[in-house]
């Protein structure tokens, strides 16, 4: 096993960077490097994805509490074990949940969370429609069988669908994309089986830290009506729609995304 890889820049409040799935910590672009001017930025490559590859994901870790039947447990013990001092948590898609439930799991821990392009819940329930249905996310894990690489490229393809620019920012996600190595299938089917499991729409009312949801307009992975439940169940939330953006929106519209996190963060309470 390898230690989780870890990249720190700038100073002041501390701010953990929470990649999406298939992505890595290098993914944030220009914007983690203008957080970087006013906050401490720990951008995590999170267990099999970029440099943190090597590791067995079934094997139990007792020093962590790791609870190998509950992908989404085992990565948030591991990452509140590795990163003890309260910090800020901004959370891309998957890393979102991550985010959600870090703030649930170990409250004391997290001061402020940033939950980018995410929702409580990924696929369609009854009464949940702003969603994906079960079928397609099966389908997308049959393909991940047959060739990973040909579909982590496809699902870049979805993450800029609609959003202003998308030609330029497909290809600068791509070449991103494997800029660290390949993530391994195991990670890749641990963070699918989260996808597809995971419902945190009750624990909403309990996340009491201050919360900024950010939301794409053009987002067709996690439209923003998801986003909207967030903000609206969580007892301190507020959402930003950002017009034009789809589910990469610190990508296409770095200047707005890096300002709304500079005034959440810099907001006295």
């Amino acid at each position: 096993m390898v230690a989780l890889h870890v990249e720190e820049s700038g100073s002041g409040e501390p701010l953990l960077l929470i990649h999406g799935w298939g992505m890595h910590g290098g993914m944030w672009g220009s914007a983690a490097e203008r957080l970087a001017r006013d906050f401490r930025v720990i951008a995590v490559d999170l267990p099999g994805h970029g440099f943190s590859v090597g590791r067995d994901l079934s094997r139990h870790s007792g020093d962590v509490g790791i609870n190998p039947d509950l992908p989404l447990d085992s990565i948030v013990d591991e990452l509140s074990a590795r990163f003890g001092e309260p910090l800020n948590l901004c959370g891309w898609s998957l890393g979102g949940q991550i985010a959600l439930r870090w703030a649930q799991r170990h409250p004391q821990q997290v001061r402020r969370l940033v939950l980018v392009t995410s929702t409580p819940c990924f696929v369609r329930q009854p009464g949940w429609d702003c969603a994906m249905a079960a079928d397609t996310l099966a389908e997308f894990a049959a393909a991940l069988e047959q060739n990973y690489a040909l579909t982590l490229r496809r699902f870049l393809a979805l993450q800029v669908r609609g959003s202003e620019n998308e030609r330029e920012l497909l290809v600068e996600l791509r070449n991103a994309l494997f800029s660290r190595g390949e993530p391994e299938l195991a990670a890749l089917q641990s963070g699918l089986n989260i996808l597809r499991d995971c419902d945190l729409r009750e624990a909403l009312p309990q996340i009491a830290q201050p919360a900024l949801v950010i939301a794409g307009e053009r987002d067709t992975l996690t439209p923003p009506d998801a986003s909207r439940h967030l903000a609206e169940r969580m007892p301190q939330a507020q959402l930003v729609l950002v017009e034009g953006a789809a589910h990469a929106p610190f990508l296409s519209h770095p200047d707005r995304f890096v300002a709304c996190i500079k005034d959440f963060l810099e907001e006295r309470t």
